[in-house]
Formats: C-alpha cells, structure tokens, sequence
C-alpha cells in the first residue's frame, strides 16, 4: 500500500472514480444518493421508473426529461440531488483526502473532490458541452486557500505544479455545468475525440500512467468511451468491480487496457491496508 500511495502522490498512478463509489450514501434525512444509472434515473424522474428503453442508461432518460421539459430542469434537478441534502463524503475521498493525489479524475457530479482539497491551493477543470465558443470542452479554475474561491483562468495558465483535479462530467461548484444528457455526451465525446476535452499539458502528462479505476461501471457504453478517451497512452491498472461475472463487453475492455480486476469493494480495498 505505501507503493501505491507514493505513486498517487507523484502522479504515476491516477484515481478514476465513477458514481459506484457512493453505493450506501445516505443523506441525513435518509434518502439514498445516486449510485449507479438506475438510482440516478430515479433522481432525476422523482423516484419513478421509466421506460425499459429509456432506464438502459441514464443518458437516454436525461436526455427525454431534457426534451420534455427543458434543459434547465435537468441542471436544476441535478444541481438539486446533490446541494439540497447533507450526506458524509464516502470512504474514498476521505482516504485521498490524506494522500491528496497529484492528479485525480472524477466523473462524479457533487463537489466531494473540492471538499477534500479545500486546504492546498489546486486547478480544477470542469467539462462543459454544447457550447458554440470554441471546441474546448472544459474549464479551468484555480483554487487559492486565501480567498477560499475559484477563479477562472486561460489554459496557458494551467500548470503542474499544484495538484490538479479534473471533473470531466461537470460539476455544482463553483459553476452548474453537467455532461448528463445524451445530447451532453455525444457534444463531449466527439470533441474528446478531436483532442478537445482535455488540456493539452494533461495529454502528455498521461501518457504512461497507471489507472486506479474505483466505482466505474463499465458495462454501460459511455463511461467505456468516456474512460477510454480519458486514458489514452495509458500503462495499465487496477479496476475495482466486486462481481462474480464480468460482461463481455466489460472483460474486453479490461483486457485490451491491461487492467487488472480485484473483486473487492472499495471500502474493503482501503480497510484491508489499514
């Protein structure tokens, strides 16, 4: 464990997380926060099922409720399932509140990641889609522990010499901006595609770095290209995903990216090194 711990602080080993990591949230007053695409469907759609079509993947159900009643609803109720209720941030972020990790990847909404670096001066890059000002799809800030505020810069301005948070999906601080419809993810996607969605002095510091994948679901299409857009240059890892039987899809995206899978949950992973 101090090997791994080292190198999340130099930067050769890179935390991934993806919204598994708050299976078993609960917020005070007792509601469950999204952790796969079935609760966060719910979210959205105030505890109701959809569709079997539309319940595939919550992209597919944002982007209906985005049709029917308006992207600002989506935003709002997003922004609503995360800043309305007071819930404890997972184990995860409490133990890399510790490491505090060089550079760290969250797909994840809320401003869990923010929380944990409030006391260190940092960048944070936030994705943003669907926009006609350029084709970057991502914004940069830079956090001073003086003010206690974000202030948004140019991407020239981006350095390594803090530690940099990348909030690729989007986030509710320090501004609404979430990658949730499928309209969002084909804009962001695309991009990434083209070289976009990430600044360029990120690109070449990936390259050969190991991944440390917690709470990523893989079986789902998007994260699968979100991830693999994300890591490209990559020197394999470790995924943690807790089940018995990996889907095709999910075995073969592990296998072309070298990964390594470890059936275990996260809380275990980190209790089992204490």
């Amino acid at each position: 464990m101090e090997e791994l711990i080292s190198k999340l602080k130099t930067g050769q080993v890179i935390p991934f997380l993806g919204m598994g990591v708050f299976e078993n949230t609960i917020t005070k007053d007792g509601q469950i926060l999204p952790h796969d695409s079935d609760s966060m469907i719910l979210a959205l759609n105030n505890n109701r099922a959809m569709s079997p079509r539309l319940m595939y993947e919550y992209s597919r159900a944002a982007m209906s409720l985005e049709q029917r009643k308006g992207r600002d609803f989506i935003t709002q109720m997003t922004n609503h399932i995360y800043s309305s209720k007071q819930y404890e941030i997972p184990l995860v972020y409490s133990w890399l509140k510790d490491i505090k990790p060089r550079y760290i990847i969250d797909t994840n909404l809320d401003d869990s990641l923010q929380k944990i670096y409030s006391d260190v001066d940092h960048f944070l890059i936030t994705g943003v889609s669907r926009i006609t000002a350029d084709y970057d799809r991502f914004i940069i800030y830079k956090y001073d522990t003086k003010s206690k505020n974000y202030k948004r810069i140019k991407k020239e301005e981006l350095t390594l010499n803090l530690p940099i948070l990348f909030k690729p999906m989007g986030s509710t601080k320090p501004d609404m901006n979430f990658i949730i419809s499928d309209a969002d993810f084909v804009d962001w996607l695309t991009e990434a595609m083209g070289g976009y969605a990430m600044p360029t002095i990120l690109k070449e510091f990936r390259k050969g770095k190991e991944y440390l994948f917690l709470g990523v679901d893989f079986s789902r299409d998007t994260f699968r290209m979100v991830a693999n857009e994300i890591t490209i240059d990559l020197d394999g890892g470790v995924v943690l995903l807790n089940k018995q039987q990996l889907s095709k899809k999910e075995d073969k995206f592990i296998k072309s990216h070298n990964l390594e899978n470890i059936n275990m949950n996260i809380d275990e992973f980190i209790n089992s090194y204490e």
